[in-house]
């Protein structure tokens, strides 16, 4: 691999599962008595259902996302999602997304600029109040390790190694009964150790805009195992319900869900 690993230091602390516990508490009764976690969570029980009987599309950020029709996509009045740093699309087209979802760390701070701006709705991890203000269309979800579908997203949500996973349970958790995934490649030029952090190289061959992670910010490599973990999970909450995911991404390598072009997907 031609990109620098960062090494990850080992501390005792960390090591030891009855320090990472109370680490894990510690942060968890934190955020349960910060007045931002009270707002955040009185907006997501509000949104509940909310979307009932709706579509929507996740816009996942990889190559493959510039062979979507936005024109098309805004003319269909259809909800959307963009994902982490979905931005770097605007200079591009007029279309914007309805809501805009990121959890990974490094991808809150480096983004930080544009979430403090926008007045598109965000789901932002908790993380991200270091560095993006409390607005009435910020609202912040807390991450949980326990791997689980969440269906009520107002307490904790876990990532499943996937800002699509998490996108996929907000939608739930609005009322969204169809949801389709454009851009959804699952293939990775870059090649290393799942969810090592790395200091990337001039350009981003992995995403849909060679500036995403580029002139050697850092980045995490995907797990693309856990990740189909986590789909799947989704797959099989969402067909338990009588609701559906479909992959209209065009090529890419994500065969858990149900293929369907993206205009048949909007017509239907």
């Amino acid at each position: 691999m031609n990109q620098e690993e960062i090494p990850i230091l080992k501390q005792p602390a960390t090591n030891n599962p009855y320090m990472k516990a109370a680490s894990l508490i510690k942060n968890r009764i934190l955020w349960d008595f910060n007045p931002e976690s009270w707002r955040s969570r009185a907006r997501l029980k509000s949104m509940i259902n909310q979307y009932k009987g709706k579509k929507a599309v996740i816009l996942c950020n990889g190559p493959s996302l510039l062979k979507v029709d936005f024109d098309l996509l805004m003319k269909s009045g259809v909800y959307t999602f963009g994902l982490n740093k979905i931005n770097l699309l605007f200079e591009k087209t007029e279309f914007r997304p309805s809501f805009i979802a990121a959890v990974n760390h490094l991808v809150l701070e480096q983004n930080q600029d544009f979430y403090n701006q926008t007045d598109i709705p965000l789901f932002l991890e908790s993380y991200g109040q270091k560095f993006v203000k409390s607005r009435p269309n910020v609202t912040f979800i807390k991450e949980t390790y326990q791997q689980s579908f969440a269906r009520d997203c107002s307490i904790s949500v876990y990532s499943g190694y996937t800002v699509t996973f998490v996108a996929m349970q907000l939608a739930y958790h609005i009322g969204f009964d169809q949801i389709a995934l454009v851009g959804c490649d699952h293939n990775f030029v870059t090649k290393g150790h799942a969810n090592q952090a790395v200091v990337s190289e001039a350009t981003d061959p992995n995403h849909f805009d060679p500036r995403y992670f580029s002139g050697g910010v850092k980045w995490h490599l995907p797990d693309l195992f856990q990740s189909e973990v986590s789909y799947q999970m989704a797959k099989e909450v969402y067909e338990a319900s009588q609701r559906k995911i479909y992959n209209c991404t065009e090529g890419g390598k994500l065969e858990i869900y149900e293929r369907l072009p993206l205009q048949d997907f909007l017509s239907n």
